[in-house]
């Protein structure tokens, strides 16, 4: 039990307690150094800026107003969001939690005795007040709030990764939601064009100028066209409930929102921008939520190194009392005995097999992981960027040369269906001409959507769909004591 000292020795204690509580045992944070590159590795990349344009609400220049209020419905409505502020509050409340250990605690008692001695009965009434204060001479406390603020900051970059992630995953369902389409459209307008083909080769039969293998073929042709259509409605199923979950509704309900007519092709895709903003590297770390949770996470495991370094010295603490006894209610206040108690003591460990230090040992191997996890978080960012510069890139020209094929198979098909009809070709170049249509026109509407996605994936790598005090992040004060 630590021992009481007289009321002399407090002022001496004070003052060393004063003079000491700028120190704080273990190491001092600095954040680590990267290597960033200066620029991105060159990449022939029409319409680039130099630095992000409207990064915050990327979505908004592709000018598609049902994606935009998807955005919108989501930011309001997704679990995952409602999840991410919680884990803020909860942050939040645990830093003032762990602060309020710094300042005195003060409580307050009071209670009736009767008791019976020698026949006589006799009321004792007593109240009273007592106090205890831990002074933080090496700086434990202090290390435990510099943790306790880093994983504020980190719960609050978490949920800003939170709001960059569900942006991007809407806005990828909804192409996904809008390709599917098209291509649905497309095979249903080639399943008509080669059903008409069909009845084409079975008049030209009826007539003695085509033979059964040729009707067959025409009908082989059409059915498998007709076996893709389940498979693309599948995937418009599937991207069309994902973004009914992402903003908050049952599967299927956004069904009649996001129908289109089966013929639609044209103008379902949102439109490319004219020029797609891509900072620096250092900017766009700067930028990325999740390097802000890894930094800030790195901050605080190298603070509980401090706080556990903190726990092999002594710990220094003052407690106080003052209470009142009387034995009447009348007496209270007039004629109640006081009693005051002022301690002092001081504790520390003397042997625990090595307990503390092995705590030390476990938090410093902890504040490397996270350092790995830092370095690997800033690894993994760039690498983002570079390969969604480079599929931009690279679906724009693949997107481009599949439309010259789109054009040059269109036109095939409908030539050699005139020469079929008029006996000029055999049949074998309707069909081959046919299949090349549907799988050129078919891989257009793919590569249209690629780049789109490659666009989405780039804007998120970027950071971009948040911007300091949206309103997706809480507004609880920041106090500290």
């Amino acid at each position: 039990m630590a021992p009481l000292l007289s009321s002399r020795l407090l002022l001496p204690l004070l003052l060393a307690g004063g003079l000491t509580a700028c120190v704080s045992v273990g190491p001092d944070y600095r954040a680590p150094a990267v290597a960033v590159p200066p620029a991105w590795q060159a990449v022939p990349l029409e319409g680039a800026a130099t630095a992000p344009d409207g990064l915050a609400n990327w979505w908004e220049q592709l000018a598609d107003p049902q994606l935009s209020a998807l955005v919108s419905d989501a930011l309001a409505a997704n679990p995952d969001l409602d999840a991410a502020r919680a884990a803020l509050r909860a942050a939040r409340a645990s830093r003032d939690a762990t602060a309020a250990q710094r300042a005195p605690s003060v409580g307050a008692s009071g209670g009736v005795t009767r008791s019976t001695a020698l026949g006589a009965q006799r009321t004792l009434y007593d109240a009273g007040f007592d106090a205890a204060w831990e002074l933080d001479v090496f700086g434990g406390l202090r290390r435990a709030v510099e943790a306790a603020d880093a994983d504020r900051a980190a719960a609050l970059a978490d949920l800003r990764a939170t709001r960059v992630s569900l942006v991007a995953e809407v806005a990828l369902n909804y192409i996904d939601l809008r390709a599917a389409q098209m291509r649905l459209a497309i095979a249903r307008a080639n399943l008509e064009s080669q059903s008409e083909t069909l009845q084409i080769t079975q008049w030209r039969s009826q007539a003695g100028l085509a033979s059964a293998l040729d009707v067959e073929q025409a009908r082989s042709n059409r059915e498998s066209t007709r076996a893709q259509i389940p498979t693309l409605d599948t995937a418009r199923a599937a991207a069309e409930h994902r973004l009914a979950v992402l903003t908050g509704r049952t599967p299927g309900s956004l069904h009649d929102v996001l129908a289109v007519a089966d013929s639609a092709r044209a103008g379902l895709l949102p439109v490319l921008p004219a020029s797609v903003g891509v900072s620096i590297p250092a900017e766009a770390l700067r930028q990325r939520p999740d390097i802000a949770a890894a930094e800030r996470r790195l901050a605080a495991a190298s603070a509980r190194v401090g706080q556990a370094e903190a726990a092999r010295y002594p710990a220094f603490s003052l407690s106080g009392s003052i209470g009142l006894q009387a034995l009447g209610l009348s007496t209270f206040t007039g004629g109640g005995q006081v009693a005051r108690s002022l301690a002092a003591s001081v504790s520390g460990p003397v042997f625990d097999a090595g307990r503390l230090r092995a705590q030390v040992e476990v938090q410093d191997a902890l504040r490397e992981q996270q350092l790995a996890a830092y370095r690997k978080a800033v690894l993994g960012a760039l690498e983002d960027v570079q390969n969604a510069l480079v599929a931009l890139s690279d679906t724009r020209l693949r997107e481009a040369a599949l439309t010259g094929a789109a054009d040059a198979a269109r036109n095939a098909a409908l030539y050699a269906r005139h020469r079929y009809t008029s006996g000029l070709i055999d049949f074998q170049t309707v069909l081959s001409t046919e299949r090349s249509l549907l799988t050129i026109e078919d891989n257009l509407a793919s590569a249209e959507a690629a780049r789109l996605t490659a666009l989405i994936q780039l804007y998120k790598a970027l950071g971009g769909g948040w911007s300091p005090g949206d309103a997706t992040e809480t507004q609880a004060p920041e106090s500290t004591p």
